[in-house]
C-alpha cells in the first residue's frame, strides 16, 4: 500500500512538473476592475459601489454575460474574479428559504453550480448550521456556511442594513481547456426569499477584479 501511495505522489509531481515547462505563452487577454465603469463587453452590466470599490453587480435573481472576441491561439484559459456574496444567503436549505444557489458557465458550459451561506452558526458550525455546496456543486456536498472563503468580514450590501450575516468574500479560477476565438462568460443566481420585503437587500451578490487569461502548451 506504501509503495503504490509512493508511486502516485511520483507521477503526480512529475505531471505537475511536465505540464508547467510546457506552458509556452500566457496572455492576459481581458482585465477589468469596473473603475472607469467599462461595460463594453458585458451584457446585463451595472455598476454598484460595495465597501468604497466599484464592483459588476448587484444581482438579485440576475446575471451578466462577458464576450471576449478576437481570442489569441490558444489551448487554455484561465478566468479569476473576486466573488462577493452579500447579506442572508441561505446555503442548501429547502423551500421557502432556498437553495440559494450561484452558477458560472463558460460557452453555455457548467463549471460552477453550488449554494452560498452567510449563516452565522452557534457553536462555529456542525449539526446547528444549514450547510453550503461550496467548495463543491450542488447538492452533492455539505459544508458549513463560508467554507472556502477568503474575506468573512465585510460588511452588509445595504447601507440601511441591519443583518449581521455580513459579506464573505471569495476567490473564484478556473482553468479549462478551450481553444476557440471567442469566450462568453456568464454568471447567474437562483435565489429563493418569497418573504422577503427588499429582495436585493436581503441577498444578492456582486463581482470584481475579473481577468481572463489565454495560455498556449
Amino acid at each position: 500500500m506504501i509503495k503504490e501511495i509512493r508511486f502516485i505522489v511520483a507521477f503526480c509531481i512529475i505531471f505537475l512538473v511536465s505540464c508547467k515547462e510546457h506552458v509556452r505563452n500566457e496572455v492576459q487577454v481581458y482585465a477589468n476592475n469596473f473603475e472607469s465603469g467599462d461595460l463594453s463587453a458585458i451584457q446585463s452590466g451595472a455598476i454598484a459601489q460595495f465597501n468604497n470599490s466599484a464592483v459588476l453587480g448587484r444581482y438579485n435573481n440576475g446575471n451578466f454575460a462577458l464576450t471576449v472576441n478576437n481570442l489569441p491561439e490558444h489551448d487554455l484559459i484561465t478566468i479569476s474574479f473576486d466573488l462577493y456574496i452579500h447579506d442572508k444567503w441561505d446555503g442548501n436549505r429547502m423551500a421557502p428559504d432556498g437553495p440559494d444557489i450561484w452558477e458560472m458557465l463558460v460557452d453555455g458550459n457548467t463549471y460552477i453550480n453550488t449554494t452560498f451561506s452567510n449563516d452565522i452558526c452557534p457553536g462555529g458550525g456542525g449539526v446547528f448550521c444549514p450547510p453550503q455546496a461550496y467548495p463543491a456543486d450542488y447538492p452533492n456536498s455539505n459544508h458549513n456556511p463560508k467554507t472556502g472563503a477568503f474575506r468573512t468580514d465585510l460588511p452588509g450590501a445595504c447601507s440601511n442594513s441591519s443583518s449581521p450575516n455580513g459579506t464573505t468574500e471569495y476567490k473564484i479560477e478556473k482553468t479549462f481547456r478551450h481553444t476557440n476565438k471567442t469566450l462568453v462568460l456568464q454568471c447567474l443566481d437562483k435565489l429563493i426569499q418569497p418573504n422577503a420585503a427588499d429582495p436585493k437587500c436581503d441577498e444578492s451578490w456582486s463581482v470584481d477584479n475579473i481577468v481572463v487569461k489565454a495560455i498556449t502548451l
